[in-house]
């Protein structure tokens, strides 16, 4: 009787656990998911580590998603993935099949940078974007790259960093995790980032594809020119240089040849080099006509090294993982979660898009050379940057067309913008003065007066600080009612057991 009493005690703990869980990750609130998650939570509590929480193969096809690990052991000898990309969320959806395929987590670089080096198999990393940092130190084997649209990762970034408040710091975005995937950004919020910020990000998306494929080859961001290690450390720190400080031309000058230099990261920090052994596609993850080919596209990278494919579930089981964490959704909450999800009705400009497709041209030319057109991992790369193309023309198109109308509460660049403020005051001047000459003359000094409080392209400026400011009044409350909600279910929990 003392034992049954135990075990019925031991069961309500967990499932009070997995509840807790449950209302604070977004994970269904269904009993199966409720059963994994108290699972989890016991083998994470004191018994954490002593066993591996793989997903469960059930046979001919069919299997049951599991939680990861996330204590790793000590002892074990990994042969360990980096998964990079462009911050767009498209990393967290390639490493949960990762956790789900072995049962082993995953660590972002910000995490081993500021909670210490862990021996989690599996690292998240931004870098060399401004929003990285490299911080998982020499523990890197093998590079997996996850590529978006180019489009979407502009609109997905921007959703990121609103959900963490535009956070500066590991300390401040921590605070704010539970915020990821719940919402959609405020529309204006969208556009007074995007204006300060697309046009540039474009050349970092593709400046970041060139570092990866290039073993950590030094390159300017705007010009994609070879450059040297003092211009390329100034550029890595865009919140201490503004854009003008870090030209091209004023810090390396014309000279005629720049002799090619590497990240000391790539050259000794990564044990199979920084090349790319697989090109994952983040949109072709979540179709549901090929979206299981990706997965196992990334369980055979697991299979590369047998340090790893000893923990690799069965290969009957690999379509069942995807479908159980794309179509069923379990596991952490991904940018497929987030409410309202339909990009449609933010517009990029004329001006945006044929930056992003100039950006495309210069991928696809160098990478579809006869340089690279014989690697993989090229023709992968080419063909997904192929089929962004042409989804960016479309909406050229339909933009040029006027099928697709921009107004000012859609997506504008700067110039589109300007155009539209200057039209608009026109009308409003000849409202009242009627007086073409007049209304050129004060058109003039608008111009003027437009160029002297905004010629300038820094990489942060106070549109931020003030996005920043209004997201912290918002997310304050938020944040104490969640917490106030933890501390009423932990008393529970005390007075109960």
């Amino acid at each position: 009787m003392k034992f049954k009493k135990k075990a019925v005690k031991a069961i309500a703990l967990a499932s009070s656990t997995a509840i807790l869980y449950n209302a604070f990750n977004g994970f269904p609130a269904d009993n199966e998911v409720l059963l994994d998650l108290a699972n989890f939570a016991n083998r994470n509590g004191k018994n954490a580590g002593a066993g591996r929480s793989l997903s469960i193969n059930l046979g001919d096809g069919q299997c049951k998603w599991q939680p990861p690990v996330y204590e790793t052991p000590e002892t074990i000898d990994f042969y360990k993935t980096m998964v990079v990309g462009f911050p767009s969320g498209d990393k967290r959806l390639t490493f949960i099949q990762m956790e789900a395929l072995t049962g082993w987590a995953a660590k972002d670089e910000w995490d081993f940078e500021y909670l210490g080096m862990t021996n989690n198999p599996f690292i998240k990393a931004n870098y060399p974007h401004h929003e990285g940092v490299w911080g998982w130190e020499d523990a890197g084997d093998q590079v997996v790259m996850v590529v978006r649209n180019i489009r979407r990762s502009m609109v997905e970034y921007h959703d990121i960093l609103w959900d963490i408040g535009y956070a500066k710091t590991w300390d401040e975005a921590s605070l704010l995790l539970d915020n990821l995937y719940s919402e959609r950004p405020p529309l204006a919020d969208f556009l007074e980032w995007r204006d300060l910020r697309v046009m540039d990000e474009v050349h970092w998306y593709g400046w970041f594809i060139d570092y990866w494929m290039e073993r950590g080859l030094m390159r300017d961001i705007f010009s994609h020119k070879i450059t040297t290690p003092e211009h390329w450390y100034m550029l890595m720190m865009p919140t201490v240089y503004s854009k003008d400080e870090v030209a091209y031309d004023l810090v390396v000058g014309d000279q005629a040849f720049v002799p090619p230099t590497y990240d000391p990261h790539c050259i000794n920090d990564v044990s199979g080099g920084c090349e790319p052994v697989q090109i994952i596609s983040a949109e072709r993850l979540i179709q549901l006509d090929i979206g299981s080919a990706e997965t196992r596209k990334i369980a055979e990278v697991l299979m590369n090294n047998p340090k790893m494919a000893m923990y690799v579930i069965e290969e009957e089981a690999w379509d069942c993982v995807w479908e159980e964490l794309i179509v069923k959704k379990k596991g952490l909450k991904t940018f497929i979660d987030r409410p309202n999800t339909t990009e449609h009705d933010y517009n990029f400009s004329a001006e945006m898009l044929e930056e992003m497709i100039l950006e495309l041209d210069r991928l696809i030319n160098k990478y579809g050379s006869s340089d690279w057109n014989s690697k993989p991992t090229a023709i992968d790369l080419v063909g997904l940057l192929q089929e962004q193309r042409s989804s960016v023309q479309t909406e050229i198109n339909e933009v040029t067309s006027g099928s697709r109308v921009l107004t000012e509460n859609d997506f504008l660049g700067p110039a589109e913008r300007k155009r539209l403020k200057i039209e608009k005051f026109e009308k409003e001047l000849s409202k009242t003065l009627g007086d073409k000459e007049e209304i050129a003359t004060q058109t003039r000094y608008l111009l003027k007066k437009d160029k002297e409080e905004n010629d300038f392209n820094e990489f942060f400026k106070h549109v931020e600080k003030k996005l920043l400011q209004n997201r912290k009044i918002k997310t304050k409350s938020r944040v104490f009612k969640e917490e106030e909600k933890r501390r009423k279910l932990e008393e529970v929990m005390n007075r109960t057991f």
